[in-house]
């Protein structure tokens, strides 16, 4: 890590409402590399208020990988929509045993908003952004409720809005980490080969990356490997990256 990163950390004030700024982490952090960024993350906040948020999907075991070597008790917050594959579910257990992952919280949607909103499980294909609302963005907020910052897996090259992506930035009330921003598909396709990490069971039938059964489609080679999320469709992101954290 650079000199101005641990100007950075060195001079953050420590409670529970006392955080850096964004900027000047991001500043820090920008070419640092993710393990250095997770550490710095911890540093910053301390393990109690920060959770690694995953989907399980088709990359994320690399990212679990490098978090589980700086500290494999980091919470992770999984969100068990209630229209996952099986073969995600079946992933993230998979991943925990391989990875000695210690604190993993499956989140699930309000029983109440289900049976007030999607009675039928339609709601998906009439109204998918109140379906992800539901089912992903409002069980987010509950589950980021103790924390005060979050580590996700979104990458620049994955396009879209996510190519201008800082290494950190602000989420509402909370920090929010990207240490894969800068990475390249052949650096996450290195460390599932140093690692030997086994890829999502999908990903063999041509899906490259993987949300819920009803809005998940497979790609062609010639796509980009989100072109199968929402096919059709306009939308490009569930949520959680669109709408940011609430006051607790």
């Amino acid at each position: 890590m650079n000199e101005l990163a641990h100007q950075v950390l060195a001079g953050r004030v420590s409670g529970a409402v006392d955080l850096p700024p964004a900027e000047g982490l991001d500043r820090a952090l920008r070419h640092a590399a993710p393990a250095e960024v997770i550490a710095a993350a911890l540093q910053v906040v301390g393990r109690e208020r920060l959770a690694v948020v995953s989907s399980f999907g088709t990359e994320s075991a690399a990212l679990l990988k490098v978090v589980a070597d700086v500290d494999p008790a980091i919470p992770v917050i999984f969100l068990d929509t209630g229209w996952l594959f099986e073969e995600t579910l079946a992933y993230r257990d998979t991943m925990i045993a391989t990875l000695g992952l210690r604190d993993v919280r499956s989140i699930k949607p309000l029983e109440a908003a289900l049976l007030r909103e999607d009675p039928d499980r339609e709601l998906w294909f009439s109204d998918p952004d109140a379906c992800c609302r539901i089912r992903k963005v409002e069980p987010l907020q509950r589950a980021l409720a103790p924390f005060g910052a979050w580590i996700n897996g979104r990458k620049r090259f994955q396009g879209g809005a996510r190519a201008v992506i800082p290494v950190v930035e602000d989420d509402g009330s909370r920090l929010k980490f990207n240490p894969f921003a800068n990475i390249a598909r052949e650096e996450i396709e290195a460390i599932y080969a140093l690692a030997k990490l086994p890829p999502h069971p999908l990903v063999a039938s041509g899906y490259l990356s993987v949300g819920c059964m009803p809005c998940t489609s497979r790609t062609s080679p010639d796509e980009d490997a989100r072109a199968g999320r929402w096919r059709g469709r306009p939308k490009t992101e569930c949520g959680i990256h669109t709408v940011q954290s609430r006051p607790d």
